[in-house]
């Protein structure tokens, strides 16, 4: 037995022991080798940042870490960095990760699968291992990347239909599907997706507020109004993914909120709610993008004086607040001006959920009808409250 083929059968009991991987998934994940579709260099997430591994210099290294579970960066900065690294723009997800998405999918014999964000492709080629590759199709935005799996395709004579496309719109010429499974983050899902998506068929897909946090989402299409497609579901646990090109957000210039100098016309408050235990929490900021999905913060570092300030905006540009955080204090001053008050819309979202008993990301799911998104608890006929400012 070769080394990657033990590596990869430890990995595949690993996943299996720990119930993400389903009995059906077994001979996939034995077929399809991760190490297959990674480059020779590339940085894993390690939890003390990123581990850059060159396969020609540490060869039995790079093959452990491949078949670890953690996420694998394969690019940065959309393929522009010079050695500079900022954003990780393409990877290979976490083995528990892939493993639990394939579960939620819940594909069966004979379903057609799409799939937004081929990346590497290794997630492509263990649906055409198990679905056959006729029923997969899977679409790449970057030129380059998908040129990349198309070769990982081509060495391992897998031939999913891959295409070089916009993933927020789908692939219309292989649609109806009975499965769409999306492999980036978005924080309202392209309406295209799921009209592509049969009825009672299924998409999954990382859902991730613009405020913090991230869900997996398993959403059932239920049908067609006069609005369009009708769709809806539980979180099935938490994800951190890269999120959708197309949806990345470019906050304007806080200026725009704020001209003239600060505190400008701002009220001054103050609040016992700690505001990095609500950004740092990963449960806690999803629960507020949920409830408030307008709403993003900065957040900056005083110089040497001990204090953060987290600053909060809303995407209309009408409203802006500060929370000065400093460690040891029982309270914080808050300043906030415009038509909202967008601290307080935080506080009431983190009483409201706590009141509740601190749900989980399993008990909240979401609603999508007529573009428009609805979060809930429990159940869909139970909406999230909408805090003091919003319509």
């Amino acid at each position: 037995m070769t080394a990657a083929v033990d590596v990869r059968a430890r990995l595949v009991d690993r996943l299996e022991a720990s119930g993400v991987l389903t009995p059906g998934w077994r001979q996939a994940f034995l077929d399809v080798g991760r190490h297959e579709f990674l480059p020779d260099v590339f940085w894993a997430s390690t939890g003390d940042g990123y581990e850059r591994c060159d396969r020609a210099r540490s060869p039995e290294r790079w093959l452990e870490l491949a078949y670890s579970d953690v996420a694998i960066v394969t690019q940065w900065d959309d393929g522009t960095s010079s050695g500079q690294q900022r954003e990780p723009t393409s990877s290979v997800s976490m083995p528990t990760m892939v493993a639990s998405m394939l579960r939620d999918l819940d594909v069966h014999e004979g379903h057609k699968v799409w799939e937004g964000g081929t990346g590497p492709g290794w997630n492509a080629g263990l649906l055409a291992r198990r679905q056959g590759a006729h029923n997969v199709v899977t679409v790449e935005l970057d030129a380059v990347v998908a040129a990349q799996a198309a070769a990982n395709f081509r060495a391992l004579d897998i031939a999913p239909t891959a295409v070089v496309g916009d993933a927020a719109h789908g692939y219309l010429p292989g649609a109806p599907y009975d499965r769409g499974i999306l492999t980036c983050s978005v924080r309202h899902v392209p309406p295209a997706l799921i009209g592509q998506i049969r009825r009672h068929g299924v998409l999954v897909l990382p859902f991730a507020p613009l405020f913090g946090g991230g869900a997996v989402a398993r959403l059932t299409v239920t049908g067609t109004t006069v609005t369009g497609t009708t769709a809806t579901g539980p979180f099935t646990g938490s994800s951190a993914f890269m999120r959708m090109r197309q949806q990345r957000y470019q906050a304007p210039p806080v200026d725009d909120y704020l001209p003239g100098d600060w505190p400008g016309d701002a009220v001054r408050e103050y609040t016992t709610l700690n505001p990095l235990n609500v950004v740092d929490d990963w449960l806690a900021s999803f629960v507020v993008g949920l409830a408030v999905p307008d709403l993003y913060y900065r957040r900056s570092n005083n110089g040497g004086s001990g204090m953060t300030t987290l600053w909060l905006f809303d995407t209309g540009v009408t409203s802006w607040a500060t929370v000065d955080f400093v460690d040891g204090a029982s309270r914080f001053e808050v300043r906030q001006s415009g038509s909202r008050r967008m601290w307080s819309e935080v506080e009431d979202t983190v009483r409201w959920w706590t009141a509740a008993g601190r749900p989980g990301f399993e008990r909240f799911g979401l609603t999508l009808e007529g573009g428009e998104h609805r979060a809930w608890l429990h159940q869909p006929a139970n909406p999230l409250p909408s805090p003091r400012g919003q319509d």
